[in-house]
């Protein structure tokens, strides 16, 4: 299941809650209709849910689930995840990832040094870094077609870094 949000908060008296959206597709996931499946952390049951009512406050998506009709009703979902199954994600452009297919690959260079794997994915856009835990320390590691290629059927990504990239973050090597 992928991560598409995470309920914030209540807003107003009619059941209605604001999600920090952690999706690039907020119309598509969070439209009315849209079905999500939502557990309390860290480890409530897993409930299906379907909006039934969808705005955009203050840059965020404000929905009302099925069967919610007040605050009263809404509260307990704050703080719940907000998850879709892996197969409806939309198909990416090339050289576009999702964070769960680069969290976990092996990070090594065009000269087949191991420097890590990665452990995080920071930023957006253009600027997205990899965060990248090595033997003594985390590096970070600009996600740029210019030195990085990824394979994520194989798990790995591939760098040229440019002299001193990673040394810049302290000594990385074992």
């Amino acid at each position: 299941m992928l991560l598409v949000g995470i309920v914030a908060r209540t807003q107003g008296i009619r059941g209605e809650v604001v999600v920090n959206a952690t999706t690039d597709f907020v119309e598509e996931r969070f439209g009315a209709g849209a079905e999500l499946f939502g557990r309390a952390v860290p480890a409530g049951p897993i409930e299906r849910l379907t909006v039934a009512h969808s705005r955009m406050h203050l840059g965020r998506p404000a929905v009302i689930f099925g069967g919610v009709a007040s605050i009263n009703d809404a509260e307990r979902f704050t703080g719940w995840e907000l998850r879709v199954p892996i197969e409806t994600a939309p198909q990416l452009p090339p050289h576009v990832y999702y964070h769960h297919e680069l969290v976990g690959c092996a990070v090594r260079t065009v000269q087949g040094e191991e420097v890590g794997t990665v452990a995080a994915v920071d930023g957006d856009g253009a600027a997205v870094r990899l965060v990248v835990t090595t033997a003594r320390r985390q590096v970070l590691v600009p996600l740029t077609q210019a030195f990085c290629t990824v394979d994520v059927a194989a798990r790995c990504i591939t760098i040229d870094p440019p002299a001193g990239l990673l040394e810049v973050n302290g000594g990385w090597r074992a």
